[in-house]
């Protein structure tokens, strides 16, 4: 995250009245935000938030600024992507049930990636003999937070408008505290529309502190201490860790000190992937006999190993018998009662909670007591995974040149011809990582390199608009590797970025086909013994191909393709990157093979 991007960029601080006399109940929702430095909303216009709306354009003169969207899950994706760059929410507006059934979604996806969010809603009247006959009625709900309780940190719908600005300021501390997350604030319309018989400060409940992080247990901290300078093959694994970017490279003093393999699950870009201590894609855990987690989603996951071609799922683990396993987060503060997304119980040996930004700095502090730099047990260790980590590379880079001649192109030959376009650039990919092949031969150096891996179909351009928001007027090139399924989800995505000048490089993967759940039916069809040529009925998306490159145009972009020989994609990318630099979004359809089925046998 880069200075600029840490600062609020809605103006300057709420001066109560400064933007006209309140009048409406609607007014003080702006204030609200204006005054928290909400810098964006992004919304798809409703008739339930319609006095919100004016209050915005004509009481806040379109501060926060409007980003207008075709769709409710390309607004909360794009929230989403901003809050993944910034650390800082911004808002999404959606119309009363409908519009948030639409967004529902991307809702529980910005709680799965814990990112802070303003979710902003409407109902009724509640009044009931204010509602328009029809319309007013199918569009109320006893409770709409109900549709998303499970999965925001916490909702509200205020009964009155002097009590907008408590539910507000509540809102925005569950949120923005860790493990962050998104809430739900629901304002009925007739109080949106109801005149004030008197003005409502909101300078006070916005002046209040916010709460300060969690720090760890110091005779925890010790503990684990002593465990990992007595261990002779540690191994770290972190997954969310750089969402506070200082702890990337308080993560990277870590290791350092203690000469310790890193395995990055890239929910953040947590580690330099060139670092000589980065072993993300071997076996260090085999061989451990300390494992460290930082900050990591699901452990079970982490620390275990499914066999995906077996029928009943077995699974093993990847550390070997007695290596000490501890485990520092927050993932008892982040569990739901609704949601599994923990994953399977995995005991570890000692549990520390606390936020990772204030602990390592503890945890390096007390390990650099006790661990002389010139230790040659520390460099013996750190010589053992550096080769490791040339292993590593070096089979990395014999896998990028299979079939790299092929038409269409492998994804390791699309992930090459990128980089060679964009290395000299101040370039940040947002989401997707072509089957990880960015991950291996890009040169991730910082957390601003990447905000973390992809989510589910209907996430990926939204969660890159919102990154390109966040970037937008820095001058970074903000390069999605987009997939083709995905886009067809929303591609009304195109137009918002078109309309608001938001520069970024969309590469497109287009397999022309929905293959990760092609890979599914290809295993249950060895499993059961039926045909593997049936799998890609429900599958394959190229009768018809879309043309991407023509939808892009049609919504105003520089788009050129498909192209299926590689040796067409570096001119397209380059003639692409000029219009990018010109202020323009520019895609390229690059058609990749679907991955051979040799690698499922």
């Amino acid at each position: 995250m880069t200075d600029v991007m840490a600062k609020p960029t809605a103006g300057p601080a709420l001066v109560p009245g400064s933007y006209g006399a309140q009048r409406y109940g609607s007014d003080v929702i702006v204030d609200l935000l204006r005054g928290s430095g909400i810098p964006y909303a992004a919304l798809n216009p409703g008739a339930t938030y319609r006095g919100l709306h004016d209050s915005m354009v004509n009481y806040g003169a379109n501060r926060p600024e409007m980003i207008l969207c075709t769709h409710e899950e390309i607004a909360v994706s794009i929230a989403h992507g901003y809050a993944k760059v910034t650390g800082k929410p911004m808002a999404a507006i959606v119309h009363d049930v409908v519009g948030l059934l639409h967004a529902a979604m991307t809702i529980y996806y910005a709680f799965i990636d814990r990112v802070p969010m303003i979710l902003i809603g409407a109902t009724g009247p509640l009044d009931r003999t204010k509602r328009r006959p029809y319309i007013d009625w199918i569009h109320s709900a006893l409770v709409q937070g109900n549709a998303v309780r499970d999965y925001v940190k916490w909702d509200d719908q205020p009964a009155t408008i002097g009590d907008f600005p408590a539910s507000f300021a509540r809102a925005y501390r569950i949120a923005t505290t860790e493990p962050a997350g998104p809430v739900y604030l629901c304002y009925d319309a007739g109080l949106q529309e109801d005149e004030l018989a008197a003005p409502v400060d909101v300078g006070a409940v916005l002046k209040g502190a916010l709460p300060t992080p969690v720090q760890a247990d110091p005779r925890a901290l010790e503990r684990a201490a002593e465990w990992l300078a007595g261990a002779e093959r540690p191994v770290i694994v972190t997954e969310f860790t750089a969402r506070h970017p200082s702890a990337f490279y308080d993560l990277v003093a870590l290791a350092e000190i203690l000469g310790a393999g890193v395995v990055d699950l890239n929910g953040r870009l947590n580690f330099p992937n060139r670092h000589a201590l980065n072993v993300t894609g071997g076996d260090a855990l085999a061989t451990a006999d300390a494992g460290l987690a930082v900050d990591v989603g699901d452990l079970y996951r982490a620390l275990n190993q499914l066999d995906r071609d077996s029928k009943d799922r077995a699974k093993r683990p990847r550390t070997p018998a007695g290596c000490k396993v501890i485990d520092i987060g927050l993932s008892e503060l982040r569990s739901s009662k609704w949601s599994e997304d923990l994953g399977q119980f995995q005991p570890v040996d000692l549990s520390i909670v606390a936020d990772t930004s204030i602990a390592l700095p503890s945890l390096n502090a007390l390990l650099r007591e006790r661990i002389r730099k010139d230790d040659p047990a520390r460099a013996a260790a750190r010589d053992r995974v550096a080769a490791l980590h040339q292993s590593i590379r070096a089979g990395w880079a014999e896998s990028a040149r299979e079939g790299w001649d092929d038409a269409p192109m492998t994804p390791a030959r699309l992930a090459s011809e990128v980089w060679d376009v964009i290395q000299r650039e101040d370039w940040v990919l947002t989401a997707n990582t072509l089957e990880e092949w960015t991950l291996r031969l890009w040169d991730m150096d910082g957390p601003a390199r990447h905000p973390g891996r992809s989510f589910g179909t209907a996430t990926q351009i939204g969660t890159s608009l919102g990154v390109a928001l966040a970037y937008r007027g820095t001058g970074k090139l903000v390069v999605d590797i987009q997939p083709d399924g995905d886009l067809l989800y929303d591609p009304g995505a195109l137009w918002t970025a078109a309309h608001d000048r938001l520069p970024m490089l969309v590469v497109m993967y287009n397999n022309r086909a929905y293959f990760n759940d092609w890979e599914h039916q290809i295993r249950v069809a060895r499993q059961r013994g039926t045909p593997e040529a049936n799998a890609f009925l429900g599958m394959d998306i190229s009768d018809p191909a879309p043309d991407f490159a023509m939808l892009a145009r049609s919504f105003g972009w520089h788009a050129e393709g498909p192209i299926e020989d590689p040796r067409a994609v570096r001119p397209a990318l380059e003639r692409a990157l000029r219009a990018v630099k010109e202020g323009r979004p520019a895609l390229v359809d690059t058609i990749v093979r679907k991955r051979p089925l040799t690698r499922f046998r």
